[in-house]
């Protein structure tokens, strides 16, 4: 199963529920890793509801230059390749389809992007664990999965069925980022966990996964991604890029970690007994 052999590791964000700033999380990973020096590409998965088109900046109306009469050449921003449903057809247009044609437009934006080669391929996944998460998992190899939950139990409960489902597919978790984990006040300085604490702890030592990023509810985050430059594009050197810039960097190291462990081979020894 290595329909994307030019891709060395494929990593999908993911959430139990909307929300919980998944995207917003995607594509700020993404663009750290490209600052981190890897060759990145993000694929927005959410048939539905594609939001990459707009976080990442891409001008309305544009759309991938055709190749061979079948391959998409994705669209790169902030040096990152990106494809999405949302550059495909008109933003205003309701995708009013049944599961098996979302399975095959998925299908299709994953084999049929004519994607570089690529260290990491970032795949922002719909909220949920329907038919995009079965599929995904069904057609390529899937290095590991991030789960991001808010801290309140409503998202937790949400989240724990995420982990369930990739554990049943046989997806690595790479960990859990707990997002709008703290909020600090830009008049006073005082710091207040508005959607609780310690939520992603808890999730995370529940499975036997660490907390990768506990990324804070900061209005900077939101206007940037909003106007299609995320802040880590942005803002490099600010705290907040420095949050996500962090989580990039316990992702390549979890990736390592897991191509080890799957690497090792039993140890032979020759003796003269």
């Amino acid at each position: 199963m290595n329909k994307l052999p030019q891709i060395k590791h494929i990593v999908c964000v993911a959430s139990g529920k909307g929300g919980v700033g998944k995207s917003t999380t995607a594509v700020n990973l993404a663009v750290a890793l490209k600052h981190r020096g890897y060759a990145v590409g993000i694929l927005d998965a959410d048939i539905y509801g594609p939001s990459i088109p707009l976080m990442m900046g891409i001008a309305p109306g544009t759309r991938p230059e055709i190749r061979d009469q079948r391959l998409m050449v994705p669209i790169t921003v902030h040096g990152v390749e990106c494809n999405s449903m949302g550059v495909l057809v008109d933003p205003k247009t309701a995708m009013v389809w049944r599961a098996p044609m979302i399975i095959s437009a998925f299908n299709q934006i994953l084999s049929d992007t004519a994607w570089s080669e690529l260290d990491y391929l970032i795949v922002d996944m719909p909220p949920g664990t329907g038919d995009i998460q079965l599929s995904l998992a069904q057609s390529v190899n899937v290095s590991g999965a991030v789960v991001v939950t808010t801290p309140q139990d409503v998202a937790l409960a949400d989240a724990r069925k995420g982990i369930e489902m990739f554990q049943k597919v046989g997806v690595p978790i790479l960990g859990v980022v707990e997002n709008m984990s703290m909020h600090t006040c830009t008049n006073c300085g005082h710091s207040e966990a508005i959607f609780g604490s310690e939520g992603g702890g808890r999730l995370a030592s529940e499975y036997g996964v660490e907390v990768i990023g506990r990324l804070p509810l900061d209005i900077t985050i939101r206007e940037k991604t909003d106007s299609g430059n995320p802040v880590v594009a942005s803002e490099a050197d600010s705290a907040v890029a420095r949050a996500y810039l962090d989580l990039a960097d316990k992702v390549g190291v979890g990736i390592q970690q897991l191509a080890s462990s799957q690497g090792a081979g039993p140890t032979i020894t020759v003796s003269d007994d």
